[in-house]
């Protein structure tokens, strides 16, 4: 029996990707937990936590440990990691002999608390020794960018709890802003839409379908539509309703403004070689958040810099974590002087 696999995590507000030093990406599972409250007992982890939300009884409860980006339920976070690490590594036996080392993404404006929490949390679920890596920094070694080069590059990394902003070069971040404004906000933002404009109820799930399905942050040239049902909140009554993907826009604005406003501003306060850089190579958009319809052509308009998506925009940041473990020793020993 050989010694346990070195592990990266990109631990997502929406969704937890795991990858395995010389396999890949092995498990992209949503960020849920399903609990009963009677007992404290976790039923469901992930995939099959996330098909109960909204659709349980009242002493089971489906929560999401973390949010905007960072830990707000630590014994659950710790229980679903707990979960997910025995499911790659191959059940509880392995890991009583075995502990990995594991290296876990966090956005970029954590503070050290923010930072300690993650840490113990994935140190209780199993991990012999435990390493943080900033989630710009992990999106564009995941995109494949040389980030030791002395040559700017410009990451936006949008998830589902925060929209990370950073400037890198050298191997580290020159300037970044992180904000709370990605993917869960877009689906609020349409669920109280719907709820002003069409008084009709929806959860989670049909938000985020309409985001995936007609969703816009630029105005289209022509309209999509999309038949949604939920519960009219008049006569309690279920109910259909047709949108369009102008009504989506109309949602979305308020939300997508406040991201091409975080990218200018990070713009605005980088030395002027490195905006130089910027402005040749172009800037990379990276995550789940960043698939939205016509998100990269408003931070096109706003900075006036060609704006790239990533090939495989939702895996980036995992791949680049799990990329990362080929220098644990390095961070080993930047760990050791800290």
């Amino acid at each position: 029996m050989g010694i346990s696999p070195d592990i990266g995590i990109d631990l997502g507000t929406s969704s937890v990707l795991v990858y395995v030093k010389g396999k890949g990406i092995v498990l992209q599972e949503p960020s849920v937990v399903a609990l009963d409250t009677n007992t404290g007992k976790v039923l469901k982890v992930g995939e099959e936590a996330q098909k109960m939300i909204g659709r349980t009884p009242d002493h089971i409860k489906a929560v999401r440990p973390l949010k905007d980006g960072v830990i707000s339920d630590y014994d659950m976070t710790e229980k679903m990691l707990k979960s997910f690490l025995q499911k790659v590594t191959g059940g509880v036996g392995l890991f009583k002999f075995f502990k990995p080392k594991i290296i876990v993404c966090v956005p970029s404006g954590v503070t050290e608390v923010e930072k300690r929490a993650v840490k113990d949390a994935t140190s209780v679920a199993g991990a012999r020794e435990v390493y943080l890596i900033e989630e710009p920094i992990a999106a564009a070694i995941g995109a494949g960018i040389d980030i030791s080069q002395p040559s700017g590059s410009m990451i936006v990394d949008i998830g589902g709890g925060t929209a990370d902003v950073a400037v890198i070069s050298l191997g580290s971040i020159v300037e970044s802003t992180s904000i709370k404004m990605a993917g869960d906000k877009f689906d609020e933002a349409i669920g109280k839409y719907m709820k002003k404009q069409h008084n009709l109820l929806i959860g989670e799930r049909t938000a985020e379908e309409i985001k995936i399905n007609i969703g816009s942050a630029f105005e289209r040239e022509k309209d999509v539509f999309m038949d949604v049902r939920g519960r009219n909140q008049i006569n309690g009554l279920p109910e259909t309703v047709k949108i369009s993907s102008a009504e989506s826009f109309e949602a979305l604005k308020e939300s997508v403004i406040q991201i091409a406003d975080a990218v200018h501003s990070v713009l605005e306060r980088t030395p002027p070689e490195l905006s130089a850089d910027i402005s040749d190579k172009g800037i990379l958009m990276t995550g789940g958040g960043s698939l939205l319809w016509g998100l990269d052509r408003l931070i096109e308009a706003r900075t006036g810099i060609k704006v790239y998506i990533a090939e495989d925009a939702v895996s980036c940041v995992a791949k680049g974590t799990g990329e990362s473990l080929k220098e644990l020793d390095t961070l080993s020993k930047a760990a050791r002087k800290e």
